[in-house]
């Protein structure tokens, strides 16, 4: 395929970002950035974590999002007392049968928003860690595929750690993107302040139009593979990958699959943006939310107070961009 085919491909795609943008934009005031990675993460086939104090629209933008996809949405709050067969399902006797009959959980959705992840117990989290890298649950020895698309969104505050538990590194990795949701800007919260005080009969959620059929984003994600990639780049995103191993800052660095994250990203990213390839600007946009809960600092560091987008950002920063 060459450029001209390429750039024609993805013109159904801008078009129908543009709508969803437009769709979201008609309640949610600011917080581009967050909407760009969840729909990155959509045409990468990837899960995201939002990470935010209360009251930032984690959980309205994902909701949202989800109602410009003509998809199954299914929304599951994560509690202390919360069993792995309230996510997963469960195996109930039918009397007239008299056997087994296997009860598909929340999980069996296309679109699933986790509340507060981080507050069930490891038990429940691990019930998660199958489904979102294989697509597929196993349950009294069956196993049931998931219908695609099938993306997870979850958030978790920061802030507040009584009644919670911490997400073990195997299913952080399983995440694509961490994106950090600060607060907004004044001009942002002003505009907020102005539609609620002028709002009689303005758009809620439920008068959001959706874009996307199952078929459409399935198509999109294929043309996502005609983006193209220079070698060097290819080669600058192994390098940062392997630079978080080396960081005397790091304990802990990012493994292969935070490169396959960062290349697959970066190509959604670039047609996001109406490009048929990917440039540097494009893998160090997403590096950050791809890398940032994946490492961890030695406790030397931490003593001092570093965090990790600082240790990661001085680390793409001194990694040298091909040109």
């Amino acid at each position: 395929m060459d450029i001209q085919e390429a750039q024609e491909s993805l013109g159904g795609l801008n078009e129908a970002l543009s709508q969803i943008r437009q769709e979201v934009g008609k309640i949610l005031v600011g917080q581009t950035q967050m909407v760009d990675l969840l729909l990155t993460a959509l045409l990468a086939d990837g899960h995201v974590l939002l990470e935010g104090v209360p009251g930032v629209a984690k959980t309205l933008t994902a909701k949202l999002v989800a109602r410009t996809l003509s998809v199954d949405f299914s929304r599951i709050q994560f509690t202390p007392d919360l069993m792995p067969s309230d996510v997963l399902g469960t195996s109930i006797f039918n009397m007239k049968s008299s056997e087994f009959e296997y009860k598909q959980g929340p999980i069996f959705s296309n679109f699933v928003l986790i509340d507060e992840i981080n507050r069930a117990p490891a038990k429940t989290q691990s019930a998660l860690f199958e489904v979102m890298e294989e697509r597929q649950v196993t349950v009294d020895g069956h196993t049931y595929s998931m219908a695609p698309p099938f993306i997870v969104i979850a958030t978790q505050n920061p802030i507040e750690q009584e009644g919670t538990y911490r997400l073990p590194e195997a299913q952080l990795d399983r995440f694509m993107f961490k994106v950090e949701v600060n607060y907004p800007s004044l001009d942002s919260e002003v505009d907020i302040l102005r539609g609620f005080h002028q709002r009689n009969d303005s758009a809620k959620p439920e008068d959001i139009n959706s874009v996307l059929t199952a078929e459409d984003l399935a198509k999109f994600r294929q043309q996502i593979h005609s983006v193209h990639v220079e070698d060097s780049l290819i080669r600058y995103m192994a390098t940062l990958v392997q630079r978080t191993r080396e960081d005397q800052s790091l304990y802990l660095g990012a493994s292969p699959r935070a490169s396959l994250a960062i290349l697959a990203s970066s190509k959604a990213f670039a047609a996001l943006q109406g490009r048929t390839f990917v440039t540097p600007e494009d893998a160090k946009f997403v590096a950050l939310p791809v890398l940032r809960h994946r490492i961890m600092l030695t406790p030397e560091r931490e003593m001092e107070g570093a965090t990790t987008d600082e240790v990661l950002k001085e680390l793409i920063d001194n990694v040298e961009v091909p040109r």
